[in-house]
């Protein structure tokens, strides 16, 4: 699961997306490539955010919600916490090397 994380965190535009969720979570597709757009200057397509989005969710640290037409991206820390525990908390023993 780390693996993931890591190389969903790996990629420049995929750790701006969380940044953008972090700030304001709860966005839409729409939202998001906005935001990119004018706050970053990333021209992306709709299609590239969305794979970047998908990825960030197998990695565990986006979740989509449905609510009526609309799909919300919520931020989820918890890969973070749990990567972050393992180097600030060494007196606790680690279950995968």
């Amino acid at each position: 699961m780390a693996e993931d994380v890591f190389k969903a965190l790996a990629d420049p535009t995929r750790r701006r997306i969380l940044d953008e969720l972090a700030e304001r979570d709860g966005q839409t597709l729409f939202e998001i490539c906005t935001r990119l757009v004018t706050k970053h200057g990333l021209g992306l397509s709709r299609q590239a955010i969305s794979q970047h989005l998908a990825v960030l969710e197998s990695a565990g640290l986006v979740h989509a919600r449905r609510q009526g037409r609309y799909k919300f991206h919520d931020l989820n820390t918890e890969p973070l916490e749990h990567i972050a525990a393992r180097w600030l908390k060494p007196d606790r023993p680690e279950s995968t090397p």
